[in-house]
């Protein structure tokens, strides 16, 4: 993709996270190292609890590592992760008295950007991801779909570097999903941004990946790290060829859960 450099703009070297409580400790992730460079959609896939928010947690700096290095950014794209952090979590997280408008401009105003440059970027971006004409309009009043589409303006609108998206299609029903997989594509092709994507379903790893991390159970070690070279723009028939299933496969096999 355009504005890709050789340079990764974020690098993990073995990195560790003990969580301790009572006198106990938890080692919740023993050793993530990997590259992603600007303008990636790199998905974190593993079973429940094997530590893929943890890794999340850590890039967005809510979590220190115990051990080994995180570097974000680069010479050409400096970083600040007070301001060049947008997330999407599974739940829209939407304020219910706030408009739709409103609710893609609250990160606006907690950075403190010019309130009518961001109002025209926020109505950009509800176009981009297809809700032109809601702006007015309620969270109770937009389905699930929807609500989640707001979240995805919403992290977008103060133009941060990097995105981070927890789970954030875990919540809808199986035939909104794929929909909204199908938009993420779009949105991101369209965008160009770094986005870490968090999921535990392996078809929507693959589907959705320029790369794809796999952690094993907790605590977390990187099991594999591979490109997924799949053409774009992918649409849902490209699930049923041989070449998505073999990426598939690879995974169940890094999983344990078939042979590759």
């Amino acid at each position: 993709m355009a504005g890709m450099t050789e340079e990764p703009f974020i690098s993990l070297r073995g990195v560790r996270k003990i969580y301790r409580s009572g006198g106990a400790e938890f080692l919740a992730v023993s050793d993530v190292t990997m590259d992603v460079k600007e303008g990636e959609l790199v998905s974190l896939v593993g079973p429940s609890g094997c530590g893929k928010t943890t890794v999340m947690k850590i890039l967005a700096g809510l979590h220190g590592a115990d051990g080994g290095t995180v570097k974000i950014g680069s010479a050409r794209s400096p970083f600040d992760p007070t301001r060049d952090i947008g997330m999407v979590f599974q739940q829209a997280l939407l304020l219910k008295w706030r408009t739709i408008l409103d609710n893609v401009l609250l990160p606006a105003e907690i950075v403190g950007l010019p309130m009518k440059a961001a109002r025209e970027r926020a109505r950009d971006l509800l176009n981009l991801v297809g809700l032109t004409g809601y702006e007015q309009k309620y969270p109770q009043q937009l389905s699930g779909g929807m609500q989640q589409r707001t979240a995805i303006a919403r992290a977008f609108i103060h133009d941060p570097k990097l995105i981070l998206m927890d789970e954030p299609f875990g919540a809808l029903d199986a035939l909104t999903r794929e929909q909204m997989n199908l938009e993420m594509l779009r949105i991101w092709r369209e965008s160009g941004k770094t986005i870490i994507f968090v999921t535990h379903s392996i078809q929507e790893a693959v589907f959705l990946s320029s790369h794809c991390a796999v952690l094993t159970a907790g605590p977390a070690k990187m099991a594999d790290y591979f490109p997924i070279d799949l053409p774009f723009p992918r649409d849902l028939p490209l699930k049923t060829t041989d070449a998505f299933g073999a990426y598939a496969r690879r995974i169940y096999a890094k999983l344990g859960l078939g042979a590759a």
